[in-house]
């Protein structure tokens, strides 16, 4: 009898019933582009709805680290809601803390790929055979100046050809028509629209040094003196390079980084701590035991003595 290890795994083709129910994210080698004066690759990262194959999002991006995933997601969430599921890869970018975060801040349930076997992978190999035939084939790259370009003619020819073509696996629908045909189910950002930008901020350790200051990209930023020796978190934009914030490690706000500025620091007055009193030098009650010893060294007289010990404690 052979062993349940050689039976071949069960694989069924599947559509989700609704629109948004689940997106896939992935990730291709796009074209060069000049950037700077030099020839830079591209990568084309997606997320595609699986019932309407509608793109939720697709860019060009210079790298396919979690920032570049985590601003196509951000850029899809406002156009197209919130899915329900977010399908990935087991790629390094797709498993960080900040993804992961952004997703259970907004419900999404991020899923992860078995290796070598990706839920959906049909749909996107679809999705990039036609991206290649159709867009790739026709880009006249004499006219890409930069990757603004690039993804200027990416995002027409999604919204002017791609979601207006009659799509196979959809019965003759149009990835838009079928999307538009599941609208009232579709999970809208909500209140939480007002938030986004915030709920995709990234939280950063750092130590705070001596001269209370703490550093991000190469930048120092000051904060209050008293968290001098803590470890903290800068709540920074990722995308715009910029602090907005302070947290400690609970993730309640303690204000402000606000950027070294040493030339103010000279004429700064500075807070210095209480100062604690000496026990060496407290002021005792009752007779001062050096005044008595000194009376009765020199040979004064019990009341001379108590009469110096009195009037120096006075």
């Amino acid at each position: 009898m052979r062993g349940s290890a050689s039976l071949p795994q069960e694989k069924r083709s599947f559509t989700a019933e609704f629109a948004g129910s689940i997106w896939y994210g992935d990730v291709m080698h796009g074209p060069r582009v000049a950037i700077k004066g030099q020839l830079r690759k591209t990568y084309l990262v997606s997320l595609i709805d699986d019932a309407s194959r509608l793109v939720a999002h697709s860019a060009f991006c210079l790298g396919e680290t979690a920032l570049d995933i985590e601003a196509v997601l951000k850029q899809a969430l406002l156009r197209r809601g919130v899915p329900v599921k977010l399908v990935v890869d087991n790629g390094a970018a797709y498993r960080a803390a900040t993804l992961q975060g952004v997703c259970a801040r907004l419900g999404i349930h991020l899923i992860f790929c078995r290796p070598y076997a990706p839920e959906g992978k049909g749909k996107l190999e679809r999705w990039h055979r036609t991206f290649r035939d159709q867009f790739l084939s026709e880009l006249d790259e004499r006219r890409i100046a930069d990757l603004a370009d690039l993804n200027a003619r990416l995002w027409a020819w999604i919204e002017q050809v791609y979601h207006h073509s009659a799509h196979a696996g959809l019965a003759g629908l149009t990835p838009l028509a079928r999307y538009q045909r599941d609208l009232p189910r579709i999970r809208s950002l909500g209140a939480k629209a007002a938030q986004l930008d915030a709920l995709f901020l990234h939280r950063i350790a750092r130590f705070v040094r001596k001269d209370a200051t703490v550093s991000y990209l190469n930048q120092r930023f000051e904060v209050p003196y008293e968290l001098s020796g803590k470890t903290v978190r800068l709540v920074v934009d990722p995308h715009a390079g910029r602090v907005v914030g302070v947290e400690d490690a609970a993730g309640i706000s303690l204000g402000a980084a606000t950027p070294l500025d040493m030339l103010a620091n000279m004429n700064r007055t500075r807070r210095k701590p209480e100062p604690v009193a000496d026990p060496a030098f407290t002021v005792r009650n009752g007779p001062n035991l050096v005044e008595l010893a000194h009376a009765q060294y020199h040979g004064l007289g019990q009341s001379q003595s108590l009469a110096l010990s009195a009037k120096s404690e006075g």
